[in-house]
């Protein structure tokens, strides 16, 4: 297998995870999801989880089904999505609110640290070579 079939399903996998998470806040998970949205939004917290989780439903399709000559630009979008929420793990971090089996602070400070890495994906599964 080549590098450009590796980044290829690399990206499917993020995509797909996005539109999980995406459809995850609108049902499923939609209580845990408001959890991370920090007191300082502007908006109400179940409006930020529905727009958020619009947001990802879109970018998870984006991601998906980009072409070769957007691949980067939406993977770049991805990365830039990934830096905007992570304010959400830091709030809930911060204010000691389990969501997501993330029941110690312990566990809600290691997830701080899979943030730097969804952004990584979205950047190494995008790019066109290398």
């Amino acid at each position: 297998m080549n590098n450009e079939n590796k980044r290829d399903i690399a990206r499917v996998l993020l995509g797909a995870g996005l539109l999980f998470a995406g459809i995850s806040h609108l049902t499923i998970a939609r209580r845990a999801f408001k959890a991370q949205v920090p007191d300082w939004v502007p908006l109400e917290k179940d409006d930020t989880v529905v727009w958020s989780g619009i947001a990802e439903i879109a970018l998870g399709s984006a991601i998906v089904m980009a072409t070769p000559r957007h691949k980067e630009t939406i993977g770049a979008i991805a990365a830039g999505f990934f830096i905007a929420v992570f304010p959400g793990n830091i709030s809930q971090y911060t204010h000691h609110r389990s969501a997501f089996g993330l029941n110690t602070d312990g566990k809600r400070l290691a997830r701080l640290f899979f943030q730097p890495l969804l952004v990584w994906w979205a950047l190494k599964s995008t790019r066109r070579r290398g």
